[in-house]
């Protein structure tokens, strides 16, 4: 069995593109799955799948651009994976579409790892029987997908970015939403690459990206004080029309979450793959070999 819920959207998720924003995909995933668990929650209160959940990691796969219009667009999740102490969770955003073999147009498909959380304790806790009956209903086993190896972390100033937390990042809980991870990713991205390309860089139209894959990994809860925590993004790979970027969230030593990128040149006029000229490539070229 697989849940589907009817997402709206709004003016203001769209990007300089014109699509949906990386980011917000992920809060519509979310949306989702307070939908599905609220919607079939255990009929006895011994335990709470709603309110009482942590992100552990996200894997998200942006197939091809979502544009604004006033319908709604389907989000279909199910589950793949029930441990003990976790549960993986899959979606698709998608149109219907009978002209596709599928019978759909998917924009992303994505998959959660979540774990039951004792807030009060600050410890995660082992599923319920009750929990587990309403996850098993969902449940379409799948092997999971092989993840690349992480490269040490590289630090240089080119590559750093202060993140300052606002009091409406965070939940009644004290932590920040897995959400706003990947807003603070996007910033620390987006701050490397005007260096790198110069601050009119996005403007000037020399250099369009979109993501096509992110991946992070939630370690330690970020939480809400005035000192900013330091972000570290660095390339690891930079191919014929895409590059992959690495992050880290830190609190000095102390990993708080780490994330994988993959990048592809973009043309607006083809909406498709393109190579990137010499003075866009170049710099990213350069910055990666200072790690290599």
């Amino acid at each position: 069995m697989r849940h589907t819920y009817e997402c709206p959207l709004r003016w203001a998720d769209m990007d300089l593109l014109g699509h949906v924003n990386n980011v917000v995909y992920v809060d519509y995933l979310q949306e989702a799955r307070v939908d599905m668990l609220r919607t079939h929650r255990p009929a006895r209160p011994a335990g709470e799948l709603v309110d009482g959940l942590v992100v552990v990691r996200h894997e998200v796969q942006y197939l091809r651009p979502l544009t604004f219009r006033f319908r709604p667009v389907l989000i279909e999740c199910w589950v793949t994976e029930i441990r003990a102490a976790s549960f993986t969770m899959a979606y698709e955003i998608y149109d219907a579409d009978p002209e596709q073999p599928s019978g759909r147009t998917v924009y992303l498909r994505a998959s959660t790892v979540l774990t039951p959380y004792v807030f009060s304790e600050e410890r995660p806790r082992r599923l319920s029987r009750d929990e587990r009956a309403v996850l098993t209903d969902f449940l379409e086993p799948v092997e999971p997908r092989p993840r690349p190896e992480p490269t040490p972390l590289r630090t240089s100033d080119t590559g750093h970015y202060a993140v300052a937390v606002r009091f409406s990042d965070v939940d009644v809980y004290g932590h920040v939403n897995n959400v706003k991870y990947f807003e603070f990713l996007q910033e620390a991205r987006i701050a490397l690459m005007s260096r790198l390309w110069g601050e009119d860089w996005g403007a000037a139209g020399r250099a369009q990206v979109v993501v096509a894959q992110v991946d992070v990994d939630y370690r330690v809860p970020i939480l809400f004080r005035p000192e900013p925590y330091d972000a570290w993004t660095w390339i690891t790979h930079v191919g014929r029309t895409s590059a992959v970027v690495e992050s880290e969230i830190r609190d000095g030593s102390v990993v708080l979450a780490r994330a994988r990128v993959v990048l592809v040149f973009f043309d607006p006029a083809t909406q498709r793959a393109t190579v990137p000229v010499p003075a866009v490539r170049d710099p990213l070229v350069a910055f990666a070999e200072l790690g290599s």
